[in-house]
């Protein structure tokens, strides 16, 4: 009785193992801390429902992947990158959503039977909370086994 538990803490573990997290929390979109003392890259994990059938339950999860934009001072030279860092943060956050499915896809954590059902889908985010952060919301099915008995 513990694959509600199984399922975040899998996810967790995954994200604290990429170069590009520093911090992982879990919640509603309003649990994400935007204090000054969070260590970002920040991953948020987030279950959105949970669909029950007789072996598997499969739960619907977004994971937004996101970074603080940095805004130098000096004269914007390119009207095409811009003086930030976002398109970087975009490309980093990007491939970290692409490895946490990859590893749900075909990885360890799939051989663990935490499979992705069909595809993610990953949408872009730009300046949506206080403090300028950008990044990527993904979504996507986890499929897992049931580890209730009927007894």
């Amino acid at each position: 009785m513990t694959t509600y538990y199984n399922i975040i803490d899998t996810l967790k573990t995954a994200l604290q193992a990429e170069p590009f997290v520093n911090t992982v929390s879990y919640g509603n979109i309003y649990d994400i801390d935007l204090a000054k003392q969070t260590i970002f890259p920040l991953s948020h994990i987030m279950v959105n429902q949970a669909t029950i059938s007789a072996p598997t339950t499969t739960f619907n999860v977004t994971i937004m992947c996101m970074d603080i934009v940095n805004e130098p001072k000096t004269e914007n030279t390119s009207p095409f990158l811009g003086n930030s860092n976002e398109q970087d943060i975009l490309n980093t956050q990007l491939n970290v959503a692409a490895r946490i499915v990859s590893k749900l896809m075909r990885g360890d954590l799939f051989t663990d039977l935490y499979q992705v059902e069909d595809t993610a889908t990953c949408e872009p985010f730009n300046e949506r909370f206080e403090n300028s952060l950008t990044g990527w919301a993904v979504t996507f099915d986890v499929i897992v086994p049931t580890d209730m008995t009927i007894c």
